[in-house]
């Protein structure tokens, strides 16, 4: 009976320490996530949350989460939770703790006492040295947890006590007149005092030991996975709401208030900025002619990268014997991915623009965007055509299929998610590019008047070679890319809209965003299509 009694205590005290410690991890990630907002300025040191100063704040969970955290350590090693800990912490988390602490000890002992750069190297090899050897000599439980829940104490306590608050400021003495500020120490000390709290009170969640480990290395990768998305959404959503005033100035919706499309057909919205090009007569002035010819760029460039590269996958994989043609492909088509785009962007200007009237022009941006394109396209079809599994060619090759239908019927369509993701990527990278449109295609700034490049009109036939021609292909435009980068080298606007010129740029980064990310979206849904088609067969 007595036995039984205390295996329930047990199980009940085990149960609300899983519980207490389950409560210091999303501590953690609210601190995590209190410090990237801050960062980037969604959270304001100088304000408030909840009626409480934001310094003050975050100074007071880092106390309550070191706290915590030292709780569970302690309370494991005397016996108050059943814990499974290992004999030390271990190297690895050693040299963890230890280098927070080296950073602190160097700061303190060279800039708060005073001791210059040889006190402050001391400072920062005793601290460390001894962070190191309080985790790696106790216990795991203990070692894993009490110098970081000081750790935490100490710089929660330095943002409470106002030691360092909104107006601090840490001049470095550089002749560059350098200096850290609070904004930027504050939200980083955070972030990094919250992954380390995080790491240790998910090992007491975890009981230490091995599942311990297992625990505090899941939090630091799902806290890192939350902070590259969340890094995502603040980016775009900062772009969008810097750009959005200027994109929706001088909009009307109503009924014929659009451009003519159609023949007598009006759109019922009207948004100059997207809709206008630059004239002097223009009410409000827009990008029209820069998005037509990033987009042409784009288009462009994918149908003269794509066959070509998938047509060489295609050879390389299933025709090509392997050997050192095939290595030297690799190596080649590796290299040229890796090659800087301003290279590429000299190689339109020295080898293409001779060729074609000595005059920038978009068939030259095109080809040189299909360039840079060409060697992911190969690389990224290659490894999908080498990921189909040899089974699917041996069957079809033993119901008497030829070479080339079991690579058009079985091999390509297989490969293409891959060959479409490596699409994708490419266009992400060709979309934004300014140098090579700099140099081979950019006529000006600005387009004059609403001009767009008409490259589906402008085919004409000939009576001679190559009996088709496209004046169009020839002219030079504008590109979202580089007149974003002649906007900002610039800093004037032009017309009533852009008096502000610092508007005029973010609505136009906003539409750069909305392009490559509508190209993303195509690509996805291509991509998407295709695995369905996959599965349904």
């Amino acid at each position: 009976m007595a036995g039984t009694t205390q295996s329930q205590l047990v199980e009940g005290d085990t149960t609300a320490s899983e519980v207490a410690a389950g409560v210091t991890v999303g501590l953690s990630a609210i601190l995590f996530a209190l410090a990237v907002a801050a960062m980037f300025e969604r959270v304001s040191l100088t304000g408030t949350l909840a009626g409480v100063p934001t310094a003050t704040l975050l100074g007071g969970l880092l106390i309550a989460l070191g706290v915590a955290v030292i709780a569970f350590g302690v309370g494991s090693r005397l016996g108050y939770v059943e814990t499974d800990p290992d004999a030390s912490a271990g190297l690895v988390a050693s040299f963890g703790a230890a280098v927070p602490w080296l950073v602190i000890g160097g700061g303190v002992a060279s800039e708060t006492l005073g001791f210059g750069v040889a006190g402050g190297v001391a400072g920062a090899v005793v601290a460390g040295s001894a962070a190191f050897v309080a985790t790696a000599v106790p216990r795991e439980d203990v070692g894993s947890t009490v110098p970081l829940g000081a750790l935490l104490a100490l710089v929660g306590l330095v943002f409470l006590s106002g030691t360092i608050g909104p107006g601090w400021l840490w001049n470095l003495g550089w002749e560059q007149q350098a200096s850290i500020t609070a904004e930027f120490l504050v939200p980083v000390a955070t972030l990094v005092s919250a992954l380390y709290g995080g790491w240790a009170a998910a090992k007491a969640y975890g009981r230490f030991g091995a599942r311990g480990r297992h625990m505090g290395a899941y939090v630091l990768v799902y806290l890192n996975a939350l902070s590259i998305i969340g890094f995502l959404f603040i980016l775009i959503a900062f772009v969008v709401v810097q750009g959005l005033p200027g994109l929706l100035t001088g909009v009307q919706i109503g009924a014929g208030v659009g451009p003519q499309l159609f023949g007598s057909f009006e759109l019922p919205v009207y948004a100059p900025f997207v809709m206008n090009g630059v004239a002097l007569l223009n009410d409000f002035q827009g990008v029209l002619p820069a998005i037509v010819g990033t987009v042409w760029l784009v288009v462009g460039a994918v149908l003269f990268a794509v066959p070509l590269g998938v047509g060489a996958a295609i050879f390389l994989t299933e025709y090509a014997e392997r050997g050192r043609f095939t290595q030297a492909v690799e190596v080649a088509t590796n290299g040229l991915w890796s090659t800087p785009s301003i290279v590429f962007g000299l190689f339109g200007f020295a080898f293409l623009i001779p060729r074609f009237g000595n005059r920038k022009s978009l068939l030259a941006g095109m080809l040189t965007l299909g360039f840079m394109l060409l060697p992911l396209v190969l690389i990224t079809s290659r490894e999908a055509m080498l990921s189909v599994p040899d089974e699917y060619r041996d069957a079809s090759a033993a119901l008497g299929v030829s070479k080339w239908q079991t690579v058009r019927s079985v091999v390509l369509p297989a490969a293409l998610p891959g060959v479409v993701t490596g699409v994708i990527l490419g266009v992400g990278r060709i979309a934004g590019e300014t140098a090579p449109i700099l140099l081979t295609m950019a006529g000006g700034t600005f387009v004059p008047g609403a001009q767009t490049v008409d490259v589906i009109g402008g085919f004409e036939f000939t009576g001679s070679p190559p009996f088709v021609a496209n004046p169009e292909l020839l002219q030079a435009t504008s590109a979202l890319p580089y007149q974003l980068y002649a906007l900002i080298t610039a800093g004037v606007g032009l017309g009533s809209n852009v008096s502000d010129p610092t508007g005029f740029r973010w609505a136009t980064a906003l539409i750069l965003l909305i392009v490559v990310l509508s190209f993303y979206a195509i690509g996805i849904g291509a991509r998407y299509y295709f695995r369905r088609q996959l599965r349904h067969e």
